[in-house]
């Protein structure tokens, strides 16, 4: 449902051609204004807040210097750009954000010529930017300016660095706006963040030098070579005086700030000011994230993303049911902690996700031994690594889709060695709302041809306790657990911790005529579909399904149970498969090519992801637009019967 608010300023601003039609002293107000709408919308239809309330002003000041969109604005991640989404065209269609089929969670170039790159991931926009303010130079865009906006979280992924030294030694007059909010997901973590909150160049000092460059170059006095020599000069004298290395004109780019970035006026003062000089140049802001909206300024992580809330009283609407299962989050969060205190090697490790994924209940309890080492997928396996070479057994928790990031890791610092790390990839399949950045739906496929890889993915709560104590015993080597977003299906979920020999699938039910073969929790709904159509469901005759159907939950991607496959290429000529991931190359596959090499020949019907990117939009949804989902597993059966 859409919000009828009226707004003074914000109703008559379509773009932002509308939004510089307005004098300077009024956009303190369009800020306002701005900031109601999105408390509005995002406490009705949920998404990320409180980054986006933090980048009001900056969002107002950019759109109201630059000439977007042909000037370009990258955003880094993209969960502060809603302010961005309503000056840009989708302030009607903003109550449909993150629905299927309504605006996408995420700044695309495929919705709008003013979202300019793929956000989504952390840490991007630098070598983005980079990319087309060299594109720009190359085109005859010189006028073209091209601003890079990442938050300080960002700042810790490796890309970030490969960038910024990249800009510094490629002719580019990039501006790189560093939104500092003390603050990532969880709490800023490393060295990197610590460096900003200490970072305290003067403002009286930059403006000065600012005044003195733009009147030598009036003057013909200064010219590109000479800037460069006196900027070295000047970071050299600056750094002896101050004692401190700025770690941005170390690397040759121009650094202004640390400046208020809620102060709209002086924003714009700032940005006509950097806008045509020459050279990259960084603008470090301070913000508050959950700005102008007391709870979420208080306590930023729950108000990233808090679900749907009363605006007024800050109230947050927790629609669950009692009697609930858990979350598979929660039961990996407990069971860690359950094994951490048996045994002494365990270490946790994870890319700034410990409230996401519950590593923080182990956190909690033993600090010490769980190390949230900020975006940094890359690192986070090969420090796992280096942990487990040394005699300690980490479980490294990574979102499937970010986990993508470090696939070479993966291969090259821990499968070549077969290090005892237990890496779990949390969100794997499809997650909804997020869409094709988030959806976890490449990791069986991509994983599965790297060797020594133990794979597998827990059909419920149970199975999932039990695949993490299997993969810390000794002599397990590297052991990847895969499982989805959200609730599994056991309300009775504790159990006792048993080993599950590796590669061992198990029979749920016996059937005469088909075998349907799933991994992970879709076996859950390929039993509801059985059971339905063995109720008769689909028919008023009696049922003509009762007893046809086997269903196998193979348990194991990587080594595939080859005596449960042969008792099932022997018994059955029909067989489906069913995965929420990629069809190609994942489970389905690695079933054909083991029938093929094993010279047998049922016919085979393979389920899952097809070759494209799934749009966002509930679960439920998603799964019957990509065929998984209940109804489609029941045609399939009925078509093969």
């Amino acid at each position: 449902m859409q919000n009828h608010h009226t707004y003074g300023l914000l109703d008559n601003i379509n773009y932002p051609e509308d939004l510089r039609k307005l004098s300077i002293d009024q956009l303190p107000e369009v800020c306002k204004e701005l900031r109601e709408d999105i408390l509005d919308e995002v406490s009705i239809n949920p998404g990320h807040l409180a980054s986006s309330l933090g980048t009001v002003e900056i969002t107002v000041a950019l759109h109201y210097v630059f000439n977007t969109p042909d000037d370009r604005i990258v955003w880094d991640v993209g969960h502060q750009a809603y302010g961005h989404k309503i000056l840009t065209g989708r302030r009607k269609l903003f109550y449909t954000n993150r629905q299927l089929h309504g605006i996408r969670p995420f700044p695309s170039p495929l919705e709008s010529p003013y979202d300019t790159f793929t956000c989504g991931h952390a840490s991007n926009s630098i070598s983005a930017a980079l990319g087309m303010a060299v594109a720009a130079k190359k085109t005859g865009h010189e006028d073209r300016h091209i601003i890079a906006v990442i938050g300080d979280g960002a700042m810790s992924g490796g890309l970030v660095f490969e960038g910024l030294n990249n800009v510094g030694s490629t002719p580019n007059d990039l501006l790189i706006v560093l939104n500092d909010n003390d603050m990532s997901i969880d709490h800023a973590v490393g060295g990197m963040e610590k460096y900003l909150l200490r970072l305290d160049t003067s403002e009286t000092y930059n403006r000065l030098r600012f005044k003195a460059s733009q009147w030598l170059y009036s003057k013909g006095y200064l010219n590109e070579n000479r800037r460069k020599g006196i900027i070295r000069l000047n970071n050299a004298i600056k750094s002896a005086i101050s004692r401190q290395q700025n770690i941005f004109e170390g690397m040759n780019i121009r650094y202004f700030g640390p400046y208020d970035g809620h102060n709209v006026k002086e924003l714009v003062h700032t940005f006509q000011q950097l806008k045509d000089m020459k050279g990259p140049k960084l603008l470090h802001l301070h913000t508050i994230k959950g700005k102008g909206y007391k709870p979420a300024e208080k306590s930023a992580t729950i108000w990233h993303a808090p679900g749907k809330f009363d605006v007024k009283t800050g109230y947050r609407i927790i629609q669950d049911k009692p009697n609930q299962p858990p979350k598979f989050q929660e039961v990996f969060g407990k069971t860690l902690l359950e094994l951490a205190t048996k045994n002494p090697r365990i270490v946790g490790v994870t890319p700034a996700m410990a409230p996401g994924c519950s590593m923080d209940i182990m956190q909690k309890i033993m600090p010490d031994r769980v190390f949230d080492v900020g975006i940094a997928e890359g690192h986070a396996v090969t420090f796992s690594g280096g942990m487990a070479k040394d005699g300690l057994q980490p479980f490294c928790n990574i979102y499937s889709a970010f986990a993508q990031r470090a696939y070479d890791n993966i291969i090259h610092d821990m499968a070549i060695l077969n290090l005892p790390v237990v890496l779990c990839l949390d969100r794997a399949g499809i997650v909804g709302p997020d869409g094709p950045t988030h959806h976890g739906v490449f990791d069986m496929a991509a994983l599965r041809p790297i060797p020594h890889l133990t794979i597998a993915s827990p059909m419920n709560e149970h199975e999932l306790r039990k695949l993490m104590f299997t993969a810390q015993l000794k002599d397990k080597g590297t052991f990847v657990i895969r499982y989805p977003r959200g609730r599994g299906v056991l309300t009775n979920w504790q159990c006792p911790l048993e080993e599950i020999p590796v590669g061992t699938g198990r029979k749920l039910r016996d059937g005469s005529d088909m075998a349907v073969l799933s991994i992970g929790p879709i076996g859950n709904d390929v039993e509801k579909a059985i059971e339905e159509l063995e109720q008769g469901k689909e028919t008023s005759i009696a049922s003509p399904v009762k007893g046809k159907v086997a269903h196998y939950d193979m348990r194991f991607l990587k080594p595939l149970d080859s005596r449960l496959l042969k008792e099932i290429a022997l018994k059955f000529k029909k067989i489906i498969t069913i995965e929420d991931g990629i069809k190609a190359g994942g489970f389905g596959s690695a079933i054909l090519e083991w029938m093929n090499d094993h010279n047998f020949h049922p016919e085979i019907l393979r389920m899952g992801i097809p070759d494209e990117f799934v749009e966002h939009g509930t679960i439920e949804q998603l799964y019957q637009i990509v065929g998984i989902d209940i109804e489609s597993i029941k045609k399939n059966i009925l078509s093969l019967l």
